[in-house]
């Protein structure tokens, strides 16, 4: 008789293009199972708009699945108590899964199913997911290794397939976990192909030209970060189809090609830095918890304002643009990229807060949280990977840059929608009549501006000179560029 098999779906919530699925069905009657963790939900960064993506790409995996003439079996529970039960109950099994670039809790709960299932004679298949390579110590190469990855062949189904079935927990629809949060509104109707092929197709001509406005962006970015993040889109498929459309415009007529080839060419760009930078948080978790450069190790730590925080989180800095980006983040659970490094600049450099307490905050509203990208950019964009030049976004340059009219701010932050003309953007600088007639007393209706822009940055440019210019930051640059630092020219690594 064959084994039995288990494919264990995480943050891979789909059928197509799945290695542990496609290996476990060669190999023996296979069961799909998905697991709800009571203490992944428990996580800081675990937020109500995060299960409600989850439980969206459970009832779409559930549809996936049942075409194929399975049953999703799903249980509620720590993961070694589930697999030990069915180890009871189905006998000897193999055990397949994605590798998972997670936060700390998903990395250690991984390492414990895979003692587990050594002391229980399980052998425990686990498949590569990303372009993302485990056991990497340096960068070297990965870009080669990242182009042959992503141009492999899809992950095909075999056409006979046989399928276990076992009990869910009983009622598990109704299971909630206690989260903090708003919810976010979801499109119900939405299939991932269909947004890949909408942005490919139509939208996306003009992604390079409009990505960078929070006005624009929403419909020029191809919105698949959440269908990654949950896994319910592969990654892979994602280039190839992109590459494939490249192919299929460099063959049309110069005149037919209009901005495609340039809106093409930096969608793919991003697409090879997606797993660049969880690339970085595989090759070194631990910058979910410390700074990357460790020379900057107390530049920040000891001088956290609550306050300031605060003002920050909530939309209230006294700074328009920032504080209309933060409530629509709040509202929709995304942003465009380039609002996201204003916002973690604005509360480094500004606001000289370490960006631990940010990035868990940021966490829980980014709906597409992907930890390896997440803690990544997040040291990047506060100065602390130790390479990276430092990025301090001028939040009254980027509002006239990204927004202005004020349209966006005056929507998000309509205690200002009074203020007329350029004055949107610097309300404190409006008369008292101004602002008398705008309905709109700084101070009182809107907060003052929480720092000096100027003054701030400089300060925190001087601090980071100092660091920088050290010996122990000019050690920390020689390291981390060896071991996360890019390399130009993808074809020769």
């Amino acid at each position: 008789m064959p084994t039995k098999q288990i494919v264990w779906f995480k943050r891979d919530l789909r059928t197509q293009d799945s290695a542990p699925l496609a290996s476990a069905l060669t190999q023996g009657p296979t069961l799909a199972l998905y697991i709800i963790e009571p203490e992944l939900w428990q996580q800081v960064t675990a937020s109500q708009r995060h299960w409600q993506l989850v439980r969206h790409g459970l009832d779409q995996l559930i549809r996936e699945l049942a075409l194929l003439g399975a049953e999703l079996c799903i249980k509620i529970g720590a993961a070694e108590q589930v697999f030990s039960e069915l180890r009871h109950s189905l006998g000897i099994f193999h055990l397949h899964a994605h590798e998972e670039t997670g936060d700390a809790w998903s990395y250690d709960r991984d390492k414990r199913i895979s003692t587990w299932c050594n002391a229980h004679g399980v052998a425990f298949h686990e498949q590569r997911n990303f372009g993302v390579f485990r056991g990497l110590r340096e960068r070297d190469g990965w870009a080669r290794r990242w182009r042959q990855h992503m141009s492999a062949p899809i992950d095909e189904l075999p056409e006979q397939r046989q399928w276990l079935t076992s009990k869910s927990t009983a009622q598990w629809q109704s299971w909630q976990p206690c989260l903090s949060g708003n919810a976010i509104e979801i499109d119900a109707n939405l299939i991932p192909q269909q947004r890949l092929n909408q942005f490919l197709e139509q939208n996306g001509e003009r992604y390079h030209l409009e990505m960078s406005s929070p006005n624009t962006a929403p419909a020029a970015c191809s919105r698949l970060s959440t269908l990654l993040a949950t896994g319910r889109l592969s990654m892979r498929q994602v280039v190839q189809q992109t590459w494939a459309t490249q192919a299929q415009i460099k063959s049309h007529a110069p005149e037919r090609r209009g901005t495609w080839p340039k809106a093409l060419a930096a969608f793919q760009s991003r697409l090879h830095w997606h797993c660049h930078f969880i690339q970085k948080f595989e090759s070194e978790p631990e910058i979910e918890f410390h700074n990357m450069a460790r020379s900057c190790d107390g530049l920040r730590e000891h001088d956290f304002d609550q306050q300031r925080f605060d003002a920050w989180c909530k939309g209230e800095t006294g700074f328009p643009f920032v504080d209309a980006c933060m409530r629509y983040l709040n509202h929709t659970g995304w942003i465009n990229f380039r609002m996201r490094a204003m916002l973690v600049s604005f509360a480094s450099y500004d606001l000289w807060l370490h960006w631990r307490q940010p990035a868990i905050h940021l966490a829980r509203l980014f709906a597409d949280y992907e930890p390896g990208i997440h803690y990544s950019q997040v040291q990047m964009q506060s100065g602390t990977t130790g390479i990276n030049t430092l990025r301090i976004y001028n939040p009254i340059k980027q509002s006239m840059d990204q927004d202005p009219d004020g349209v966006f701010i005056r929507k998000w932050v309509p205690e200002l929608a009074g203020l007329l003309g350029p004055m949107i953007h610097t309300p404190w600088q409006a008369t008292e009549l101004e602002q008398l007639a705008a309905g709109c007393v700084i101070g009182r209706h809107y907060p003052e501006p929480i720092v000096d822009h100027a003054e701030a940055s400089r300060w925190a440019r001087s601090r980071f000179a100092t660091v920088r210019a050290s010996t122990a930051g000019k050690t920390d640059r020689q390291k981390i560029v060896t071991k996360h630092g890019s390399r130009k020219g993808m074809q020769k690594q």
